[in-house]
């Protein structure tokens, strides 16, 4: 018996490393799936659960958050819809997609609401969030503080929009509970949560939810990406007066989260007369969380093998027949959506192909900036908006197209050996690559002309002497400030 024990405890250890090793070769799958989730939005019940309540970060889906404080501070009389609210530096400052207004611009709550739901505007989240509670971090404090009481117990808030933040996180199942809370709580406002586009000055923006205006009967929510988080969607929709919520996080493109919610919205509608056959999975409140870290998908969603920058509109079709990413469990494959209720004969179409059809026709909310307005005067601001917007366009291509002569006039060695005479005929050679460059970036446009010597060098040749003098790092700046707009990690 002595002589078995050292065989028995080498056997529990091979025994545990292999547990240990199938646990870690599990880990980053589960990391890299996508979460799903669907429930019922009277009930709450669970008709499908795929890593639900795996942490993760929401992205710009925090905004659910920030217009369910922000209209809770409204129905309970402590502002109205009319308030006028002020743009501040730090608004003004917030990274894309946003309005853009300057500072001290002030507009409604319910203009606000109207962008940042819409366009998923930034600077918008933040103007409400310094309106209600005075600053990103009391207003962060309510919505915790919110979060808590409806029982959000994976949710940690620290800004109003979802861009990028240490301990800014959620998962699906509570994503799932702040959506029927919305509906529950708040449903005198619901419309927030599905305009299907607006109209400011001459500008119109669609909702970034493809679901809204082409799935039979979506009627919200809200959209969101960064790069850690890949493409997040919270939908919903509408049949027979029964409504579904539906949860995906982590698709890969704004198509894809899409068509996967389609697919989950439309396997729950067409099983609701087949319940009995499935097991009970609970309500959403009952799901148990995991305790973890959530996955960062940084590298699948900005790394460098994509052919265009990522971001929340995100218009490109991502084929799904089969699922991707785990989600063939969840969807059972390519969808087919139909247009009518049970016992007819209807058309039916994929839900890729529906969501790369366009939207139903619908008139554009208008928003503008300044107080409430109706009639004239609601025309008259709507005009003054526009105008704006024609006079900022033609300021851009003035300052552009001056810079371009002066960047030709400047070189050290056109200046010591040409007269005046001759630096106006050598003007058109300099336009030359400029002509070439048309279709390139402005930061490269302008990088050319640095010094006349290397007109007709590479671009990479003329930025290696940038260590070596001022003029030489003139052109690496703008180079830098490309970056950030050809890789958005930023939400929407």
């Amino acid at each position: 018996m002595h002589a078995l024990r050292p065989l028995l405890r080498k056997s529990l250890f091979n025994l545990s490393a292999a547990i240990l090793a199938c646990a870690a070769l599990l880990a980053p799958r589960a990391a890299s799936a996508e979460a799903l989730l669907l429930i019922e939005a009277d009930s709450g019940k669970v008709l499908q659960a795929e890593n639900a309540t795996i942490p993760w970060y929401p992205a710009s889906v925090t905004k659910i958050m920030t217009a369910y404080v922000t209209l809770k501070a409204v129905k309970d009389g402590k502002l109205t819809l009319d308030t006028l609210i002020t743009v501040s530096p730090t608004a003004a400052s917030q990274s894309p997609s946003k309005m853009g207004f300057r500072p001290g611009t002030q507009l409604t709550v319910d203009n606000a609401l109207k962008m940042m739901m819409v366009k998923s505007a930034n600077d918008m989240a933040v103007v409400l969030a310094e309106g209600v509670g005075g600053s990103i971090d009391g207003f962060s404090a309510m919505m915790n503080d919110t979060a808590q009481k409806l029982g959000m117990t994976q949710t940690s808030y620290v800004n109003p929009n979802g861009l990028p933040a240490d301990g800014q996180i959620t998962s699906a199942r509570d994503l799932g509970i702040l959506a029927r809370s919305f509906l529950r709580d708040l449903p005198e406002y619901e419309y927030f949560v599905h305009i299907p586009a607006i109209r400011f000055g001459k500008r119109v923006t669609g909702n970034f939810n493809k679901l809204i205006g082409r799935y039979p009967g979506a009627d919200g929510f809200k959209t969101g990406f960064i790069c850690a988080s890949g493409y997040n969607l919270v939908a919903s929709a509408t049949r027979n007066g029964r409504r579904l919520i539906a949860v995906v996080l982590g698709a890969n493109s704004g198509t894809a989260r899409a068509v996967k919610a389609a697919q989950l919205l439309e396997r729950g509608f067409s099983q609701d007369n087949l319940t009995w056959l499935r097991p009970s999975l609970g309500t959403v409140d009952k799901l148990v969380p995991v305790d973890a870290s959530p996955p960062n998908l940084r590298e699948d969603m900005c790394g460098g093998h994509r052919k265009r920058p990522a971001s929340d509109d995100d218009d490109a079709l991502i084929a799904t027949n089969g699922g991707t990413n785990g989600s063939a469990s969840a969807t059972g494959g390519e969808a087919q959506v139909t247009f009518f209720t049970a016992g007819l004969q209807p058309p039916l179409m994929k839900a890729s192909e529906l969501m790369a059809s366009a939207p139903a026709a619908a008139e554009p909310v208008l928003v503008y900036t300044g107080p409430t307005r109706t009639g004239t005067a609601l025309i008259a601001a709507v005009a003054a908006d526009a105008d704006q917007q024609t006079v900022a366009k033609p300021r851009g291509k003035k300052s552009r197209v001056a810079k371009k002569p002066d960047a030709a006039d400047k070189p050290k060695d056109a200046a010591p050996k040409t007269a005046a005479a001759k630096t106006a005929a050598a003007k058109p050679a300099a336009a030359k690559p400029d002509a070439k460059n048309d279709t390139k970036s402005d930061a490269k446009t302008a990088a050319k002309p640095a010094g006349a010597r290397h007109a007709t060098a590479k671009p990479d040749s003329a930025a290696k002497p940038a260590a070596s003098g001022e003029q030489a790092a003139k052109p690496a700046k703008p180079k830098a400030a490309t970056k950030p707009a050809a890789k958005p990690a930023n939400n929407s």
